[in-house]
């Protein structure tokens, strides 16, 4: 309902300009048809004058995250190509994508380059939204501010994983992220040619937007927005990215301990829309309408409106033990396997779901040797159940880890696990040069403070 509302408030607002606009045309074009203002800008002043006008620049931002340059497929399909170690096989015709694959990636990937402005570029209408919340109606103040901090956040996560050295591969103090604006960029000068921030500094950044976010949402039922738990859940994940694992089981901790969540009853409903409201903690929203859903062009095959470039293999296939159902999700098409998690042209893209959670907490709490919520054995028991496993008696470190890539697997933390467990990819080595993408020549060229990854 709040989506639905938000939406309708846009929508009403892009069509009282577009009236606007129409009159001012009409009255003026016998009078002044030469004297004509641009149409393609708005004064500073004026563009963000109303608290309508910023809950706009809100969903915007919104918009900009379920890009399918960003949430919208190419973050997730980016972290699994770059980690897959012969579990998948990239068969399409976009050599962008079988760089990643490849590990063989160019300074002029296009589609590296274009995940890499559409982050930007969502994460300036985050900032515009946050300079003007002084327009904002007190009585939505917190709530805009934790929804773009969110917004921000999360993005700055995904950024600095993907384009810079992992946490703990060598100094976060000195290892170089991405540049850090946290500032609206209107007008581009020389004054935004930003260097790089370090890894910590990046961090430091995520974490300050994240747990600020968490203060300052509530709870809601729609997995399309941000909330509480959804800064939660993504804190979760950046903790267990730095090893913090007692923050990391903590926050995990407080999502599933908020009751608001529910595993689906099966693991094919956690990739049902019509079915998996209870599991999905943040999501990006498709319909027939708006939103891509760039999982399914990639993952299905043609049978369900994809391209079926991605093809799961063998090696992946042997990882799982009879009855798991799990093991079958996958359909058969042209003599290969595809997951069948992504089926529906217009499914939503799955972020953050309550399985993960259970997966964190019971993670931390095993290397911890801690019990904060349930046992890592009850955790993992839980998740096995849903599938139809069989349960576990005992448990360790490696089951736990085995079953966090059984249940996650396509969604987007392969190349992060591996690096945060510094475990190899195929004959590269977690810390390898190849596994960091390298910044844009677009911006290399145009920014003379950044600096390139090593190796490119």
């Amino acid at each position: 309902m709040i989506y639905l509302k938000k939406l309708d408030k846009m929508n009403k607002n892009i069509k009282n300009w577009l009236f606007v606009g129409a009159s001012a045309v009409l009255m003026t074009a016998c009078d002044s048809r030469l004297d004509v203002k641009p149409t393609q800008s708005i004064e500073e002043s004026t563009a963000l004058a109303t608290s309508q006008d910023v809950e706009v620049t809100l969903i915007g931002a919104y918009d900009g995250l379920s890009s399918n340059n960003l949430y919208g497929g190419a973050v997730q399909y980016s972290g699994e190509l770059l980690g897959d170690d012969a579990e998948v096989r990239f068969a399409g015709t976009f050599s962008t994508l079988d760089e990643l694959w490849r590990k063989t990636m160019t300074t002029t990937n296009g589609q590296t380059q274009l995940t890499w402005l559409q982050a930007y570029s969502t994460i300036n209408r985050a900032n515009n939204v946050l300079a003007s919340l002084d327009k904002v109606e007190a009585s939505k103040k917190a709530q805009v501010e934790g929804e773009a901090r969110f917004i921000r956040g999360l993005v700055y996560f995904d950024l600095v994983r993907l384009w810079a050295k992992a946490w703990g591969d060598g100094d976060n103090a000195t290892n170089l992220g991405v540049p850090l604006v946290t500032t609206p960029t209107r007008i581009v000068s020389e004054a935004d040619s930003r260097p790089r921030a370090t890894v910590a500094a990046v961090y430091t950044q995520v974490l300050e937007d994240l747990t600020k976010a968490e203060s300052l949402l509530g709870n809601i039922s729609d997995a399309g927005f941000a909330s509480k738990s959804s800064a939660q859940a993504i804190l979760a994940r950046v903790y267990l990215q730095q090893g913090n694992y007692a923050a990391a089981r903590d926050a995990a901790n407080r999502v599933i301990a908020s009751n608001q969540f529910a595993l689906t009853p099966t693991f094919a409903e956690a990739f049902e829309d019509a079915s998996n409201d209870s599991e999905m903690i943040f999501k990006v929203i498709v319909t027939d309408q708006d939103g891509t859903n760039d999982l399914n062009t990639f993952y299905a095959p043609s049978t369900y409106q994809g391209r079926g470039d991605i093809r799961i293999q063998a090696k992946h296939l042997a990882l799982y033990a009879a009855g798991d159902s799990r093991g079958t999700f996958f359909v058969r098409a042209s003599n290969n396997n595809f997951t069948a998690k992504f089926l529906d042209q217009y499914g939503d893209v799955p972020v953050a779901r309550l399985a993960e959670m259970y997966l964190i907490r019971a993670e931390a709490n095993q290397r911890l040797n801690t019990a904060i919520g349930a046992t890592p054995l009850a955790d993992i028991n839980r998740i096995r159940a849903r599938a139809g496993a069989r349960a576990l008696t005992t448990v360790d470190l490696n089951a736990i880890l085995a079953e966090r890539k059984l249940e996650l697997a396509f969604e987007g933390q392969q190349v992060h696990d591996a690096k945060r467990l510094k475990r190899n990819v195929g004959t590269l080595a977690f810390s390898d040069n190849k596994l960091v993408i390298p910044i844009p020549q677009r911006e290399i060229d145009t920014n003379k403070a950044l600096v390139q990854n090593p190796g490119y």
